[in-house]
């Protein structure tokens, strides 16, 4: 290889994917699962990888399930995985590749090569950039509530669930107690419960044998048996259809999986993050989400404030995020205006840091060695530049029965606002914003 390093992964002793071992803190690392083994190897910082069972691919898993040259992986400042018309498939969140078609995925999420599960690790510097763990130091008081938070709980196993609307970094924060704890040089698996097929959600998670169900040619370890050792952040959690509940609660009740179409659970080891954006503790007591999965899962709940309450930071976070932008699509990094950061400041961000990332995107598109105002305003949505109300955003739509939603909390809450907003998954301003939105008695709590 140029840049790459022709090599076998590893094979470890261990099923467990626990990749404790010494490797280069400034490269990352490729970790493979399959039924009755695991492996690893060192990749390098910039270039791409051919994955394959033969011994001349860069990369050579030896499992009956790997096409000769079986996919492609990319490395650069984040990963692309490519398939190469392989015999047995390239799956990324359940969906099957098309050969040729190139999919971006995330540092620690699991990719299926075959019937082997397959995650890269991020190199250190990797973890320390913007998009991982590069929002600015907490400066307001709900940020610093937050950070406070995670320091006591990330040193501990205990599980943690983290509300707050899309897009405020909830999965930054998961990645930030994992890398913060005894866990750190496990593996970090991120699984999004939103982007499963509900008929794939089962196998993906627990695992399934040899001939569970028709197209099961291999048996294959599930996500929460790869991550052992390690941290798995359940993603959109509120998601997960009610049958997939209650066998997630048994296997966090006996720390022991049932692979689909076995008759012998495996134990795993693994600390659980969860996030939503949904009212869980209101939709639990509806019956919507199981009670009990849902005090199993929130050993410590953290609600993530949005960014439109987190105006100070924006100017640190802007700056971090246009640096890390321009490294992306190899440009200079611009100079931040004075106006371009106010306008920044009052704007509501409906969207949150997600969109704070692509405006900075769209902008740095359109701007020179100086980012201005213009260059925000013409990156921002549309729809938002010709709000009517001048000097005023629209905040997100609103999400179906909000309203009724908001009133069974507070009746719940004993109209406490600071027990409803949290109930909500929203800070305790937010809800007293929407009280008055929707016209609603405010409760003298």
């Amino acid at each position: 290889m140029s840049e790459t390093r022709r090599g076998s992964a590893q094979e470890s002793e261990s099923t467990t994917f626990e990749a404790r071992e010494q490797q280069p803190l400034d490269h990352p690392r490729l970790i493979a699962i399959w039924d009755g083994g695991a492996a690893s190897a060192v990749l390098p910082v910039r270039g791409r990888c051919v994955i394959g069972r033969s011994r001349e691919a860069d990369i050579t898993v030896d499992h009956t399930s790997v096409s000769r040259r079986h996919a492609v992986l990319e490395i650069d400042t984040g990963l692309v995985w490519e398939d190469l018309g392989s015999a047995n498939g390239t799956r990324v969140r359940g969906r099957v590749l098309i050969a040729g078609e190139r999919v971006h995925v995330g540092w620690g999420e699991a990719v299926e090569v075959g019937s082997t599960l397959v995650m890269v690790r991020a190199p250190h510097d990797a973890e320390k950039s913007p998009s991982t763990a590069g929002q600015p130091a907490a400066t307001s008081s709900p940020m610093a509530d937050v950070e406070r938070w995670i320091g006591l709980v990330a040193h501990t196993d205990m599980s943690v669930l983290l509300l707050g609307e899309t897009g405020v970094g909830k999965g930054y924060f998961a990645r930030r107690i994992h890398d913060r704890s005894p866990r750190a040089t496990g593996p970090f698996v991120h699984i999004n419960c939103a982007a499963l097929a509900e008929n794939l959600l089962e196998s993906e998670l627990f695992g399934h044998e040899r001939g569970a169900f028709t197209g099961a040619a291999q048996a294959k370890p599930g996500l929460l048996e790869a991550a052992s050792g390690g941290t798995v952040f359940l993603d959109e959690v509120g998601e997960l259809p009610l049958a997939t509940q209650a066998k997630l609660l048994v296997a966090l009740e006996r720390r022991e999986v049932l692979r689909v179409g076995a008759l012998k659970p495996r134990p795993f080891d693994v600390r659980f993050v969860s996030a939503t954006n949904r009212a869980i503790v209101s939709e639990s007591a509806q019956g919507k989400f199981r009670q009990d999965l849902y005090y199993r899962l929130a050993g410590l709940p953290i609600v993530v404030p949005p960014l439109r309450e987190r105006r100070n930071e924006i100017e640190a976070l802007a700056t971090a995020l246009v640096r890390e932008s321009a490294q992306r699509i190899r440009r200079p990094v611009p100079s931040l205006t004075t106006d371009a950061l106010v306008a920044m400041t009052q704007y509501e961000w409906p969207g949150n840091v997600r969109e704070l990332m692509i405006v900075l995107d769209r902008a740095l598109l359109l701007a020179g060695p100086i980012l201005d105002v213009e260059h925000v305003q013409a990156a921002i949505e549309p729809q938002a530049r010709s709000s009517p109300n001048a000097g005023e955003q629209p905040r997100p739509a609103q999400e179906p029965n909000e309203r009724e939603r908001i009133l069974s909390a507070l009746e719940e809450s004993a109209g406490n606002q600071s027990r409803a907003a949290k109930l909500l998954g929203i800070s305790r301003r937010t809800l007293i914003h929407r009280i008055e939105e929707y016209g609603l008695p405010r409760p003298r709590k």
